[in-house]
């Protein structure tokens, strides 16, 4: 061997570090996994309650279709309004005036044969094959797409004044 320092009998191999461990992370990392957990548990439970709270829609549907008649489906429409707003709103309303308080829930525009035998209720003649065909179509869309307007989730009547929920 030689004694000169500069000589390549001298040189060894690098010695590299050891490979950065993924776990234990650091430890704002646990803050982060916390937070993702909270939010999904978060977002987890409002999807359960906004499942729970269309679960009136999903039995509605299901009955609807059972039914062979006009004023079946016009009872089921008004059992289903009966679950999205209070009684005192609902049961009121008759004819033309309850007509145009769930042209008013949908988005969708109410046909007019389908007005014309909501309007005339549970007494009208029995209606043809195809006019219940446009009424069967419109009750599940309703039923479907029906949104409750603020006041009557706030309780409170076209006046703006406060109802008595009882």
């Amino acid at each position: 061997m030689t004694t000169d320092p500069a000589s390549l009998d001298r040189l060894h191999d690098l010695v590299l570090p050891p490979a950065v461990p993924w776990w234990p992370p650091a430890p704002g990392w646990y803050a982060v996994i916390v937070l993702l957990l909270l939010a999904a548990g978060w977002l987890g439970w409002r999807l359960w309650q906004r499942w729970q709270a269309n679960r009136y829609r999903r039995e509605a549907l299901r009955i609807l279709a059972t039914l062979a008649d006009a004023p079946a489906m016009a009872e089921l429409l008004r059992r289903t309004a009966l679950a999205m707003a209070p009684r005192i709103v609902i049961a009121g309303k008759t004819g033309e005036a309850w007509v145009d308080w769930l042209a008013a829930q949908c988005p969708e525009a109410m046909p007019a044969t389908v007005r014309a035998q909501l309007a005339a209720g549970i007494y009208a003649r029995p209606a043809a094959d195809e006019d219940l065909g446009a009424l069967r179509a419109y009750t599940a869309r309703w039923i479907a797409r029906h949104r409750p307007a603020a006041s009557i989730a706030l309780g409170r009547d076209s006046f703006g004044t406060q109802t008595d929920m009882e």
